[in-house]
């Protein structure tokens, strides 16, 4: 009985974890920022070139080095693993910021404290491994929390079950979930006072 009821939770925290990645996390809350803003039609047009530009890349590089064994996993738990990859993810958005500011004239706020979580975490991980998913999902909340503080409510509650997975999966330990937290409470405070002076 007892082994029945870890194999459930075992399979329902891999779901949640492999759900709430990073990229997935942040999709979510751009289709549905935009969503808010424009006709789905203005969304798709808009979530369009930042999934091309992006996502894919990040994926094709992720499956790529998985592939070549560069990489243990899809989710690069391996620390030496990750430095890479957070060069190249850095790239791929410092490449989307470009085309968006030569096409629209436009910097995105958002990239831009993206691309600063990425640095606090890539400083992070010469002293410990944080983990991105809670990381990034805590994020996710503030930038939902900018929107609509309920919904910022309801991804941090997200944030919190997506940390406790992972140390249910062993991908990370209590420590490095905590300091993957930390690292995105920094960064997320300082995103929603600079959104707060620019609203104002």
């Amino acid at each position: 009985m007892m082994k029945t009821r870890d194999s459930f939770i075992i399979t329902i925290s891999k779901i949640i974890s492999n759900f709430f990645n990073p990229l997935t996390s942040l999709f979510i809350f751009f289709i549905y920022r935009n969503l808010q803003l424009h006709t789905f039609k203005e969304t798709i047009y808009l979530f369009l070139p930042l999934f091309l530009f992006t996502a894919v890349p990040i994926y094709l590089w992720i499956i790529w080095n998985v592939k070549k064994g560069k990489y243990t996993n899809m989710d690069v738990s391996n620390r030496k693993q990750r430095k890479s990859l957070y060069f190249v993810i850095a790239g791929i958005l410092l490449a989307y910021l470009l085309y968006d500011y030569l096409v629209n004239q436009n910097t995105d706020l958002i990239i831009l404290f993206i691309l600063l979580l990425l640095f606090a975490m890539q400083v992070s991980n010469y002293f410990i491994k944080s983990s991105m998913h809670t990381s990034f999902n805590i994020f996710v909340a503030a930038l939902f929390f900018a929107v609509n503080p309920m919904m910022g409510l309801i991804w941090f509650g997200i944030a919190i079950t997506v940390g406790v997975t992972r140390i249910i999966l062993k991908m990370h330990t209590t420590k490095e979930v905590f300091a993957g937290a930390a690292v995105a409470i920094l960064v997320s405070f300082i995103y929603l006072y600079a959104n707060i002076q620019i609203q104002s």
